[in-house]
């Protein structure tokens, strides 16, 4: 098999991308840890508070959390415990649980959104002049749907 080699663009490309990658997640987890939150926690209290009613089946908040049940169960059981989010029984199936965010969720995504944003802001877009936002919006829905055929061809094939 011939190895079809990065370009030395392509190649700079993606060396600012895995060496910037790692650092700005972790400043942005940094700055919602001292929130009181992870970004983990957060992505589930505004995927929650976009759903209708507040409300997600457990498989659905998992898939777009990109989590294994399991490992949504354990992402939940902090905010359950705080009383952010509860597990109920769906209305229509008894069967089915749902994620609900509570009014005490709401707030706390109400009250720390400002200051993510902020955070999002400061290490992502104060860097970027308009061009380079479109750009970067261009690039990664570009990427997304190409994961997104690759994945939906992996699923036809299995």
């Amino acid at each position: 098999m011939d190895t079809n080699w990065l370009t030395s663009a392509e190649m700079a490309a993606w060396r600012a991308y895995i060496e910037t990658f790692g650092d700005l997640s972790a400043a942005l987890e940094r700055d919602l840890v001292a929130l009181g939150l992870t970004l983990g926690d957060y992505q589930v209290l505004v995927y929650l508070s976009e759903a209708p009613e507040g409300s997600m089946r457990m498989c659905d908040l998992a898939d777009v959390l990109q989590l294994s049940p399991s490992g949504l169960t354990r992402r939940l059981d902090g905010l359950v415990k705080s009383g952010h989010v509860t597990r109920t029984p769906s209305n229509e199936d008894g069967r089915v649980m749902m994620g609900v965010l509570t009014d005490a969720g709401r707030a706390l995504l109400e009250a720390t959104a400002p200051q993510h944003v902020a955070s999002v802001r400061r290490h992502i877009f104060d860097h970027l002049d308009t061009t380079q936002v479109e750009a970067m919006a261009s690039i990664f829905t570009a990427i997304g749907a190409g994961l997104a055929s690759e994945s939906s061809t992996d699923d036809t094939a299995a």
